[in-house]
């Protein structure tokens, strides 16, 4: 969902979250129309039963995570629009370099260099803004989401006897768990749990495939970059 840092500062979050939860007993903001977020989620009843969860895919999979991050995407096409345009003008001055180059006098060779190299300081200043923009936006939507799952989980694993809940966004090695069978995730279980108390309605099916045979769009599609393809070095004359 979101890149190596950011995969790390969510699963810091949500240690965090959890934890603070666990000690203290006390439920992050309330969630609207959900009279049982308002209560206080449990202290760890010592449980020995042991589970894991995929906080990324939970977040993403939630009604509200489908909506927002759907929302998050349309806003940035624009961007994403603009920042390709630019890369395919600076595409093509370079293969107008590439082809032209040595039938040009010095002065229009240096001419057109200098114009390839200021426009691709643009796009790379541009693609750098527009991902650390939408990353941030997508880690505040996680966020907000993460701090409502957190005490819902908390409660869930007192309720059900669980001594520990380990989160499997990162695979191994990368990630602490080495494997587990699919019996102890829980991910799918606190996403309905999350959906039950969520005022958020589920996202309207996807439309049949038309004859023309476009591909309708899923919605239920992780979040993408907004930024084009990496851009690539001004090539230097010959």
């Amino acid at each position: 969902m979101t890149s190596k840092l950011a995969r790390f500062l969510l699963a810091t979050a949500f240690v965090l979250s959890v934890t603070a939860l666990a000690q203290t007993g006390s439920a992050a903001a309330p969630l609207p129309a959900a009279p049982s977020a308002t209560a206080p989620a449990p202290a760890s009843t010592g449980g020995t039963r042991v589970g894991t969860i995929n906080i990324q895919e939970a977040i993403v999979a939630t009604n509200e995570g489908q909506r927002d991050f759907e929302a998050l995407n349309k806003k940035f096409e624009p961007k994403r629009t603009e920042l390709k345009a630019l890369s395919d003008e600076v595409d093509n001055l370079k293969k107008q370099l590439n082809a032209q180059g040595d039938k040009m006098n010095d002065e229009a060779r240096n001419s057109l260099v200098k114009q390839i190299e200021q426009k691709q300081k643009v796009l790379t200043r541009s693609t750098e803004d527009a991902q650390n923009d939408y990353q941030s936006q997508q880690g505040e939507v996680a966020q907000r989401i993460l701090q409502k799952m957190a005490p819902m989980l908390v409660k869930y694993a007192g309720d059900n006897g669980y001594g520990v809940i380990i989160d499997t966004s990162n695979p191994w090695p990368n990630g602490p768990v080495l494997w587990a069978g699919v019996s102890v995730d829980i991910t799918k279980v606190l996403v309905d749990v999350y959906n039950a108390q969520s005022p958020v309605p589920a996202p309207a099916a996807a439309a049949p495939k038309s004859p023309g045979g476009a591909k309708p769009t899923g919605a239920t599609a992780k979040p993408a970059p907004p930024a084009p393809a990496k851009p690539q070095g001004t090539e230097s004359p010959n």
